[in-house]
C-alpha cells in the first residue's frame, strides 16, 4: 500500500490531540519577526489542510500542495466545512517535488516532517528548488525535519497508540528500524480499525521511509538554491537545536 493510502481516511482522528491551532502561531511569530509583511502562503505537503485552514481564518491568502488524492479529498471536505472561501484558500494535487503553480508567495512553509520524506539527495534538491520557484525575492522558506543528532541519541523506539471516536477504535502499532548506512529509518506501521457500528475489524500496514537530517547538508542544499539560513530552532521553542531536539524548525530567505 503506497504512503498515505487508506491511512489517510483515519490520520485526522489519529492526530485528534495535534494543535494545530498553537503550531500555526508559532509559525505566524516567525513569520512576524522575519517577514512581517507576508501575506500569502504557500504550504508543501499539506496534508488534510488543518494548518491552511488555521492561517486563512487569521487572514493569509494559502494555496496547498499534496501528492495524495486522499489527502486533498478530505482537505476539501474540511475547507468546506470550515466555510472559508476558495478565494483565500486553495488545495491543489501535486508532488512537493516537481508541483509548479505559476504563482510566487510571501513565504512557502512546509511542516509535520515534510522534508524528511525526501530520503534521496535528488529529493531533496528537487523539495528546496520547489520551494524558491515559488519565493518572492526576500520571502520566507520554513520547514522542519527529523533532527540528526537527537535521532541518533535517542534512537526510535516500538510504540503503540490507541484512538477512538463514537464509530471507531484505532490502534496503531509502530516499529521503526534505523537504516543508518542512508540516513533514513523505516517507520512500519501496523493500524488495526475497529468499526463500532458494522462491528467489522481491517489492519492495514504501511511504511514510511523517512531520513533524518543535519545541518551543514541543509545549509548546502538551501545555499545552491539560493537561499539563505537565518536560523534554526527547536519545533516549537526559540532554543537551540540539541540531542535531545528529534524535531528542528528550520527559516531560510530567497536572496
Amino acid at each position: 500500500m503506497s504512503v498515505f493510502g487508506n491511512y489517510s481516511n483515519y490520520y485526522d482522528l489519529l492526530y485528534k490531540d495535534k494543535d494545530y491551532s498553537a503550531e500555526v502561531d508559532y509559525i505566524l511569530g516567525l513569520i512576524k519577526r522575519y517577514q512581517p509583511s507576508t501575506a500569502s502562503i504557500l504550504t508543501l505537503g499539506c496534508g488534510t489542510g488543518k494548518h491552511e485552514i488555521e492561517l486563512a481564518n487569521k487572514g493569509l491568502q494559502v494555496e496547498g500542495v499534496d501528492r495524495s488524492e486522499e489527502m486533498i479529498h478530505i482537505a476539501n471536505e474540511n475547507l468546506q466545512k470550515s466555510g472559508i472561501p476558495h478565494t483565500m484558500l486553495n488545495f491543489n494535487l501535486g508532488d512537493v517535488r516537481s508541483v509548479n503553480l505559476g504563482k510566487k508567495f510571501d513565504s512557502v512553509i512546509s511542516l509535520f516532517h515534510v522534508a524528511s520524506y525526501q530520503t534521496s539527495n535528488e529529493d531533496l534538491r528537487q523539495f528546496v528548488e520547489t520551494a524558491k520557484k515559488h519565493l518572492k525575492k526576500g520571502g520566507l522558506f520554513i520547514f522542519d525535519v527529523w533532527h540528526g543528532p537527537a535521532v541518533l541519541t535517542d534512537k526510535p523506539l516500538v510504540r503503540t497508540k490507541e484512538v477512538e471516536n463514537e464509530s471507531l477504535l484505532i490502534i496503531r502499532d509502530t516499529q521503526p528500524v534505523l537504516r543508518s548506512e542512508e540516513n533514513v529509518v523505516e517507520v512500519n506501521f501496523i493500524i488495526k480499525v475497529s468499526d463500532k457500528v458494522r462491528n467489522t475489524t481491517q489492519t492495514l500496514s504501511e511504511c514510511h521511509r523517512m531520513r533524518y537530517l543535519f545541518k551543514p547538508e541543509l545549509m548546502l542544499l538551501l545555499k545552491e538554491a539560493g537561499l539563505e539560513l537565518i536560523r534554526s530552532e527547536k519545533w516549537m521553542t526559540a532554543e537551540d537545536p540539541s540531542f535531545s531536539s528529534w524535531y528542528v524548525t528550520y527559516i531560510a530567505r530567497m536572496n
